[in-house]
């Protein structure tokens, strides 16, 4: 198993939006970034373990807590037109962007910010506390998930 950080906007996808999905399920879609793609298409797998991240809103950081229940395949939104998200150069035969499925394990009583990860000395290669890494998909190594959840839990 590997952990992962996943970022969204909660208002266009927050950790309460996928609370009221049915099986609270969605796809994770939209992703179109090459790096955060490429973690997406080679690396998340089954049962992986996601942070939820809201990111760009008034209480930045850890939501709660996701689980990958289908792996990676080819984001359907890069080939309808009429979404937001369509690509051109994507076809059915050569897909570009790719998605996986994540389900709620939980949601965490207040959001661990921005603010109180960085504060952690014990964090420091999570991407989120690297100058320059803004990729919203990025792993998260096993003792600083380990950190990361304790402190989203006191």
């Amino acid at each position: 198993m590997q952990y992962w950080l996943f970022k969204s906007e909660p208002d266009v996808f927050g950790i309460e939006d996928l609370a009221t999905r049915p099986q609270q399920t969605e796809p994770w879609d939209g992703v179109r970034n090459y790096q955060a793609r490429n973690y997406l298409r080679d690396d998340v797998g089954l049962g992986d373990q996601v942070f939820f991240y809201h990111s760009s809103c008034k209480t930045v950081g850890i939501a709660g807590v996701a689980e990958i229940v289908r792996a990676s395949y080819p984001d359907p939104s890069q080939f309808d037109s009429a979404s937001d998200y369509y690509d051109p150069k994507a076809s059915e035969e050569k897909p570009r962007w790719y998605s996986v499925d994540v389900k709620l394990v939980e949601r965490f009583n207040k959001v661990l910010t921005l603010k109180e990860i960085k504060a952690n000395p014990h964090i420091t290669e999570l991407g989120l506390v690297k100058k320059g890494h803004r990729l919203s998909v990025m792993p998260v190594s096993q003792t600083e998930w380990q950190l990361l959840y304790d402190l989203a839990k006191a």
